[in-house]
């Protein structure tokens, strides 16, 4: 099998690009933005960060073995005579897009792109995990979906991979474009169109406006889309579309699931139907939204071969994954840790799944604030109260500036609740309550840190 790998030739094709040492550069099978990961036949891109500068590193980078480096040009003057390729752009960053395009060009590997409001990542794993049964699958590692993360996403692939599962992620109008034009699909999936980063993208048409960027980049390379029928956004663009496969669990669709059960954890019985398949599994992820999202995951496994044996084979590996909807039963009580991320959709399943867990007597939920709402924030904070009130919540403590709005809201909607503007004030409280026989949701966006308050419940109940 034939290593992909970079020419001098190709970095002659990277626009604003000059070579010093061209007569020194082997191929190049490997492109790092750390110093620390630099191997043989290594190219390092400095790249300039919020908090650090990559031009800091270049020294560390060709001591550890890297046969060129990418600088921004301004730089130049600065670095030392290196006995290596050196490669001035006028932005490193943007030439890191153009690498990964190159990079692409030569992949023969099936790229599935995945973006939406809500549950991208989940369905990113849940669709990695049920290819690996048939094929050598690379995915996005961590939150590394954005305007450097996918570039490094589609450059960590290589001959030897079969399939790329490539999240795309965005806050801002045009992103999903940049790293779609990257990436160029052979298949992708918005999981839905949602509340989320409304302070950028303004409302749901904005919302949509950005992620189908994603969808209409593979309808370019003639590729195949994967559309949420119970989405009205989403239905009503798949239906200007040929090539298209839809899923669905309330409407009909290619691929239609059901719920028949919920087991005492929240995980849910499923049976998905199609023309030629049907398949009864109990899902090891708990709540609705995940119905839908291993539907999808389910579709595009199916359609690139997989059988019914060998989807409920890998069906069984499926777990919660970190920080999203992560259940731990502990002893005496269990846990629903959703720290990673919020926004109203997101916010709402989490407190559907609390009221659905029954192998507890009492539902307590610990919630923060959520960003990127802009002038919505205030109204979609205080439609929780409605959600908490048809979850039959016990208790909620609640932190952040928004939260404090739903707080006023919450009486008669939970038999206990409270606001704290401290967050030691709130981990004193955890500590000492008694949560036996209870299950508890910690959610909230990144920036406010949940994780630290499941850290403190943990801790204080081993």
């Amino acid at each position: 099998m034939k290593k992909i790998k970079l020419n001098i030739e190709d970095f002659f094709n990277i626009p604003t690009a000059v070579i010093y040492n061209p007569d020194y550069l082997k191929s190049i099978y490997h492109v790092s933005i750390d110093s620390r990961k630099i191997r043989k036949n290594s190219l390092f891109i400095a790249i300039k960060g919020e908090r650090l500068d990559g031009h800091t590193f270049i020294d560390s980078a060709v001591k550890n073995g890297a046969d060129a480096v990418m600088i921004n040009d301004k730089y130049l003057r600065k670095i030392n005579d290196y006995n290596i390729t050196v490669i001035t752009v006028k932005d490193t960053t943007v030439a890191l897009g153009e690498i990964a395009k190159i990079w692409r060009a030569k992949l023969k590997t099936k790229i599935i792109g995945i973006t939406g409001s809500a549950g991208k990542t989940t369905t990113k794993e849940i669709l990695a995990d049920l290819l690996c049964e048939k094929f050598k699958v690379n995915k996005t590692s961590a939150n590394q979906n954005n305007h450097i993360g996918v570039p490094l996403t589609v450059l960590s692939t290589n001959e030897k991979d079969d399939v790329l599962v490539a999240e795309l992620g965005t806050n801002h109008f045009d992103e999903i474009a940049y790293t779609a034009a990257i990436v160029k699909p052979d298949l992708a999936l918005i999981t839905n169109i949602g509340d989320s980063h409304l302070e950028f993208l303004r409302n749901r048409k904005g919302v949509f406006k950005e992620k189908s960027s994603l969808l209409k980049e593979t309808i370019i390379n003639r590729g195949k889309i994967f559309i949420n029928n119970d989405d009205p956004i989403l239905s009503a663009f798949g239906k200007k579309v040929k090539n298209k496969t839809t899923f669905a669990l309330n409407r009909p669709a290619d691929y239609k699931a059901s719920i028949k059960g919920y087991d005492k954890l929240a995980r849910p019985m499923v049976e998905i139907k199609s023309k030629e398949k049907k398949i009864n599994v109990l899902l090891p992820l708990s709540g609705e939204k995940n119905v839908l999202n291993f539907t999808s995951a389910y579709a595009i496994a199916s359609e690139l071969g997989l059988s019914d044996n060998q989807l409920t084979k890998a069906v069984t590996r499926l777990k919660s994954y970190n920080k999203r909807l992560e259940i731990k039963n502990h002893k005496k009580f269990t846990l629903i840790n959703d720290t990673y991320n919020a926004n109203p959709d997101s916010m709402k399943s989490a407190l559907d799944i609390l009221s659905r867990i029954n192998n507890r007597k009492r539902k307590i939920a610990i919630l923060g604030d959520m960003f990127e709402l802009g002038s919505e924030s205030k109204n979609k904070h205080l439609e929780l109260a409605d959600v908490i009130n048809d979850a039959d919540v016990d208790e909620v403590y609640t932190i952040g500036k928004m939260m404090k709005s739903l707080d006023k809201k919450l009486n008669g909607a939970a038999k206990i609740h409270k606001h704290f503007n401290e967050r030691d004030s709130l981990k004193k409280l955890l500590a000492s309550l008694n949560i036996n026989n209870s299950v508890l949701l910690v959610k909230g966006s990144r920036g406010m840190k949940m994780e630290e308050f499941v850290s403190v419940i943990e801790s204080s109940n081993k």
